[in-house]
């Protein structure tokens, strides 16, 4: 689906971003992979199918740093076809228990970044003739969630950015959408249930349980959500937020 794109994947190192990474890799892609974890992100790279995929080192909650990414993106590939938005953090309290420092981190990853990043690469996927970004949100997102006050302020506002650049930029032939994943089995979910007094394995029952299906997605059924939405095959998609939830919204 993807053969002779380029594709830049942010939050790459680990969780559903590798797994998107691979499978961009696997449909034919030319990945340029980033994170701040640079010892993941060669590790990932050397396992990639496929050639001159790139690992480039980043803080995206720095606007320059972003502006430079998306540039040596293209200084590699010559050009730049699909962004993937995946960076994020989580931190679980109310409103009155969120410290400064953890209010202004998760809205600078989680928000900030994905602004930063779109406005790096909407104007050279317009002066190439198009291109494609997929905004990873969140479920909590759309809905709210107890302890998680920034964090759902933070992806709520990624939804709605989304839908507004989509509307911006459908003319340009740039498609932007999101995906809403629901509880997604993580290294990101298992250290969360730790946050709540829970084992890693008792922490992914419960949230389990809160879907209709009874379990929770997989990286592989997140990445496939992304690589649809990045592919020609929903060439007529735009600003929509597709929600892989185990039917989580449905009631």
């Amino acid at each position: 689906m993807l053969s002779g794109k380029t594709i830049l994947v942010t939050g790459a190192t680990s969780g559903i971003g590798a797994e998107t990474a691979r499978t961009c890799a696997r449909d034919g892609a030319t990945v340029i992979l980033s994170g701040r974890n640079a010892s993941a992100g060669a590790d990932l790279l050397s396992g990639l199918p496929g050639k001159d995929h790139q690992f480039i080192a980043a803080d995206l909650a720095d606007a320059t740093q972003a502006q430079e990414l998306v540039g040596k993106a293209i200084d590699n590939s010559g050009k730049l076809d699909g962004l993937i938005n995946n960076a994020g953090v989580v931190h679980h309290a109310t409103v009155p228990g969120t410290s400064d420092a953890d209010w202004a981190d998760t809205i600078a990853v989680n928000l900030s970044a994905v602004f930063y990043m779109c406005r790096a690469a909407i104007p050279v996927m317009k002066n190439q003739g198009g291109g494609v970004i997929v905004n990873v949100a969140s479920t909590w997102g759309l809905v709210g969630a107890e302890q998680s006050a920034a964090y759902c302020a933070s992806k709520g506002g990624v939804i709605q950015l989304t839908r507004s650049m989509a509307m911006d930029h459908a003319r340009d032939n740039v498609r932007i959408n999101a995906v809403a994943p629901g509880a997604v089995d993580t290294p990101m979910l298992r250290a969360e249930a730790e946050e709540f007094g829970l084992s890693a394995d008792e922490g992914c029952k419960l949230w389990a349980r809160d879907a209709p299906n009874q379990s929770l997605a997989s990286v592989e059924d997140i990445a496939e959500a992304v690589v649809f939405l990045a592919s020609n095959k929903s060439k007529h998609i735009h600003g929509i937020v597709l929600p892989v939830d185990g039917g989580s919204l449905a009631g």
